[in-house]
Formats: structure tokens, C-alpha cells, sequence
């Protein structure tokens, strides 16, 4: 079985070798001559030669223009490289490894599109640069220096040294655009707070020099001629500042000055606190809101017209209160202050205008810290002398208790009596050891100031030593006391001996006597004397503001007195009976119970 051969140019061969063997049969049928056959054989043979010579020329046709293609692309190629600086792409090999013409095609146009973007890419980026080197000089110079607004990029050079260079000219520029802004948002920062300060609208004020200031950020005019205007206006302002900064201080000054001479309150000094504290301050330490507008200053110059209005109708008061207050401050430290007279005097000399009031209270605040310092030294002292009357207080309190039938009797609150009664003791007991403490530290302090210490008036020291003889007068009587007792028990042994023990009317009377003491008692019995003595903290005591050395002596020997009395009924036997029972030893028995009966009835 025959094959079909695979190459065309065979079966063309194949198939014209056919056809014309078919053809030398249809001859030999028909009977053409063999002249005919070698004419029709010549004019196949033309037409095939003219089909052929057509296909050679266009086949040179499209060889020429494939190479004139080729050689085009490799141009564009070239131009695109040495524009861009690139070195230019090589696509021909040598003659040995030469392709065809469409492979070697087919290699250009894809690096070809391939460099195409990449230039149109890279002239984007001139195009950008150059539009945004164009809006920063046109902002940074203005009119000055204007640029058209549309850029126009030489395609002649697209280099990456080119963009480079544009780049950088962009970033000075840009550097400098950005110190620009930061140079005119300092000034508009500084024209903010000095707008604040004073109270002045401050996008109307900066709208004077350039409209667009008023503005957010990032759109503001950045030329010379606007910076410029910019300083000009801070200087100006700032001048302003200072001026009426200088004008706030002394009616800040003025004002404390009258608030000191008046003494006015601290809820009215606080609406006017932005004011003095500012006093002292400098130009760039002003900043709160408002506080040199012309509006604010009005109202603190109104302030200190009404103020020096009020301060010749406040002298006499701001006295009277400043005196009150010394005397205050001597009434807690227990001193006496200086006469109402010269007071008086003072006050009237304000009236005639004499003397100027800011020289008497000068002179009031100068006693009133002297007497504070005099009571800074006098504060240990003091404490002791309060613990001392305390201890008086309780000495006068344990008196009372002791005279009392029913102390031990049990009742709601009796327990905590009898421990007072226990800590009251115990505490009248170191009475002595305080008296001697506080009398020694009260010579050292007249000795180391050399002034004598007064409390409220009267000498410490004749205090102490008028309660120490008053302790020692008391202690005699209760030995006298206990003598008289002794000699008593004495005597009643005697008539027992004698006439025997009989019950007696007066019996019942033995019923009134209170339980004996212990020698606590006596004890109680010598702080109570201390205690008749010793002035109290209640309003009724005998150191009280009203109480004067004269009345003080007075109801001290009206407490001595009484106390003395409360002792003979504690022991329930008069002081003059050890007399009278005596005498009753030289009568009869019948005579002798008789008196004593009368005399107890």
C-alpha cells in the first residue's frame, strides 16, 4: 500500500505529474499533435513562471517592509533609551544564529511597548514634579515671580539624572515652603494669643494682611510681603500689650493696696484674682483670655473708683476691726491689751485728717504682730497653766464628790463616777509637782525676757504663790481639825469611863455623820482647798475675762471659808463643841447630858 508523502512540494509534484499524464490521455484521445501538446506545455510553463515571479515580488515586498519595520522599531527603541539614559537594547545576533525576519520582529515590538509605558510612565512623574515645583514658587513668590500655571516637559531628556534633579529642586523647595509655614504660623500663633489677651477678633486682624490667614492651615500666603506684614503687625500689637499691661498693674496695684486698707473679703478679691496675680508678671507670662481688652479695663478702673469711693467710709470700721482683732488675739493668750482711748484718738484723728489711716493700721498690725510673737514665747507656759486649771477643776469636782452622803451609794452611773473620782485623785495628787514645775518655768521666762508674766493681768507668780499659802492654810486647819477630833474621842472616852455608856436622845444624830475617810480623804480634803482657789474654764469662774484681782482674792477666801464649814459638818461636830465639852466635865452627869442634849437638838 502506497503512502502519501507528507511534504506539500511533493504532492504538488505529485499532483501536476497527474494531471499531466491525464492530460497526455485526454491528448491521445482527442489526437493532438505533438506541436499543440509542446505549444499548451510552453503556455503552462509561462503562467506558472508569472505566478511565481508575482509571488517572488511580494514575498520581496513584505521582506523589505518587515525590514524597514525592524529597523523603525530599533530607532524608536534607541530614541526611547537615550532619552530615558538607559543604554540601548540589542536584538540582532551574528549571521550564524540569525532568525527570521518576523522572530527577529517579534522581539522588538514587545520591548518596544515595554519601553513605550515605561517613557509615558516616566514622563508622568516630570509632568508631576514640575506642576508641583511650579504651585511652590508661585506661592512663595507670588506676583513677584509668576510661572505658568501648565507644565511643559522636555522629552528630549527623561532621565532618571533629570528627575533627580527636579527632585531635589522640589524638595528646596518644598524645605522652604514648609519654613515658611512654620514662620507664619508662629506669627499667627503669637497674633492669636496677643488677639486672645486683648480681646480683638483675630481673623479680622490678620484678614488685613492677607485674606487667605483667615483660613485653615495649609492654604495661608507664605510671600515675603506676607511675612513681613505679619512682624510688622506683632511689634505693633505687642507694643499695645504692653501698654495696657502697664496700666493693669497699677490698678492692680491700687486695688490690693485698698483691699488691704479696707480688709475686704476674699469672695471679692477672687473676681478680681486675674488681676493681681499679674501684677508682677511680664509681658510674655500674660495669656489668659480677655484680660488686657479694653472692656476688662474699663471695669477694673470702675472697680477702683467705687474702691476709693468706699475707703474713706470703711477708715473708722477697718480700725474697730483691726483693734478687735489684737484684742482677740490678747483675750487667747491671756494679755491685756492697750486702752480704748487710744483708739478713740485715732479714729478721730482719721475724721480731721491728722494722720492717714494706712499709718494707724501700720502701727495696729505692727502691735498685733508683736503681740503674736509674745504669744509664740508664752505657748508652753500657757499649756501648763491650762492643765493646771484643769487639774484645779478637777481638785474643785472631787471636793464636792467627797461631801457627798451618797457617793458610794450603787446607781445608774456610779461606777464611772468612782472612776473619775479615782483619775481625779490621782491627778490632784501631782498638783504640787505641776505648781513647782510651772512656777520655775515662769522664772525662767521673766528672767530671759525680763518682763513680768501677766495672765489676763495679774502676775503668774503671785497666782501660784497665793495658791501654795492657800494649800498651806488648808493643810493647818485640817491638822487643827484632826487635833480637835482626837481631843474629842478623848473626852467621850473619859465620860464613858466614868459614867458608863448610856444610850443618849441625841443617838439618832450619830446617823448624820457621813462615813469616815480615808487618808484619800484628806488628800481630797487639801485639793479642795487648791481647787475654792483656782480660777475655772466656766463662764462663772474666778479667772474669767470680768474677774479682776480683787475678786479674785475675795472669792477665794469666800471658797476657804465655806469649805471650812463643810469639813466641821463632815466631821458633825462644831469647831467651838471641844470648848463647852470640856467645862461639861465639872458638872453632873445629869447636867452634862442635859446640855449636850440641847446642844445637839
Amino acid at each position: 500500500m502506497s503512502t502519501t508523502p507528507s511534504d506539500p512540494l511533493l504532492q504538488v509534484e505529485t499532483t501536476c505529474g497527474t494531471l499531466l499524464y491525464e492530460l497526455q490521455i485526454i491528448w491521445d484521445e482527442v489526437g493532438e499533435t505533438d506541436t499543440d501538446r509542446d505549444e499548451m506545455l510552453l503556455e503552462l510553463e509561462r503562467e506558472c513562471l508569472e505566478v511565481y515571479r508575482r509571488k517572488v515580488d511580494q514575498a520581496n515586498r513584505c521582506r523589505a517592509q518587515l525590514r524597514q519595520t525592524i529597523a523603525d522599531s530599533e530607532a524608536e527603541l534607541a530614541a526611547i533609551c537615550s532619552a530615558m539614559g538607559e543604554r540601548p537594547v540589542h536584538i540582532r545576533q551574528s549571521d550564524q544564529n540569525a532568525g527570521s525576519l518576523k522572530e527577529e520582529l517579534s522581539k522588538i515590538l514587545p520591548q518596544l511597548e515595554e519601553m513605550k509605558k515605561r517613557k509615558i510612565e516616566r514622563r508622568n512623574q516630570f509632568v508631576q514634579v514640575l506642576q508641583q515645583i511650579q504651585i511652590i514658587t508661585n506661592e512663595i513668590y507670588g506676583s513677584a515671580k509668576l510661572v505658568s500655571s501648565k507644565a511643559v516637559v522636555d522629552e528630549s531628556d527623561l532621565s532618571l539624572r533629570k528627575l533627580e534633579e527636579l527632585h531635589k529642586q522640589l524638595n528646596e523647595l518644598e524645605k522652604e515652603k514648609n519654613d515658611r509655614l512654620k514662620q507664619v504660623e508662629d506669627h499667627l500663633s503669637m497674633l492669636n494669643s496677643l488677639c486672645l489677651v486683648m480681646g480683638m477678633d483675630f481673623k479680622l486682624t490678620v484678614a488685613e494682611v492677607h485674606p487667605s490667614l483667615g483660613d485653615s492651615e495649609g492654604f495661608w500666603s507664605i510671600s515675603n510681603n506676607t511675612i513681613e506684614q505679619l512682624a510688622t503687625l506683632i511689634k505693633k500689637l505687642q507694643e499695645v500689650k504692653i501698654q495696657r499691661m502697664q496700666r493693669l498693674q497699677d490698678l492692680g496695684t491700687t486695688m490690693l493696696e485698698l483691699w488691704n486698707l479696707m480688709d475686704t473679703p476674699i469672695e471679692e478679691q477672687q473676681m478680681f484674682q486675674n488681676v493681681t496675680c499679674n501684677i508682677a508678671a511680664s509681658e510674655h507670662e500674660i495669656t489668659e483670655p480677655n484680660t488686657l481688652s479694653v472692656d476688662f479695663i474699663k471695669y477694673v478702673e470702675a472697680e477702683v473708683s467705687r474702691l476709693e469711693e468706699l475707703k474713706s467710709s470703711k477708715m473708722k470700721e477697718l480700725v474697730l476691726k483691726k483693734r478687735l482683732e489684737l484684742e482677740e488675739i490678747c483675750r487667747k493668750t491671756h494679755l491685756v491689751p492697750d486702752s480704748q482711748s487710744a483708739v478713740e484718738d485715732a479714729i478721730e484723728a482719721i475724721e480731721s485728717g491728722a494722720v492717714g489711716a494706712a499709718t494707724i493700721l501700720e502701727q495696729i498690725e505692727l502691735q498685733i504682730a508683736k503681740v503674736k510673737e509674745e504669744a509664740f514665747s508664752r505657748r508652753e507656759i500657757l499649756e501648763r497653766v491650762e492643765k493646771w486649771l484643769m487639774a484645779c477643776d478637777e481638785e474643785c469636782w472631787l471636793e464636792e464628790y467627797n461631801r457627798d452622803e451618797n457617793r458610794y451609794n450603787a446607781g445608774k452611773g456610779a461606777h464611772l463616777t468612782l472612776k473619775r473620782a479615782e483619775k481625779a485623785r490621782s491627778l490632784v495628787n501631782k498638783l504640787p509637782g505641776m505648781v513647782e514645775a510651772l512656777a520655775s518655768k515662769t522664772m525662767a521666762w521673766e528672767k530671759e525676757t525680763e518682763v513680768e508674766f501677766l495672765y489676763d493681768g495679774i502676775r503668774l507668780l503671785s497666782m501660784l504663790e497665793e495658791y501654795t499659802i492657800l494649800q498651806q492654810e488648808k493643810e493647818q486647819e485640817r491638822r487643827r481639825l484632826r487635833d480637835q477630833k482626837k481631843l474629842q474621842g478623848q473626852l467621850i472616852a473619859e465620860q464613858e469611863a466614868l459614867y458608863g455608856s448610856k444610850p443618849s436622845p441625841s443617838k439618832p444624830l450619830s446617823v448624820k455623820k457621813g462615813p469616815r475617810h480615808s487618808t484619800g480623804g484628806a488628800s481630797s480634803r487639801r485639793v479642795s482647798l487648791g481647787g475654792a482657789m483656782l480660777p475655772t474654764h466656766k463662764p462663772d469662774s474666778l479667772h474669767s475675762a470680768k474677774a479682776t484681782p480683787q475678786t479674785l482674792h475675795k472669792r477665794t477666801e469666800r471658797m476657804f471659808q465655806n469649805d471650812h464649814l463643810n469639813h466641821r459638818h463632815d466631821d458633825a461636830i462644831p469647831a467651838f463643841s471641844a470648848c463647852k465639852f470640856s467645862l461639861s466635865l465639872l458638872v453632873t452627869t445629869k447636867k452634862y447630858i442635859s446640855i449636850l442634849n440641847r446642844f445637839l437638838a
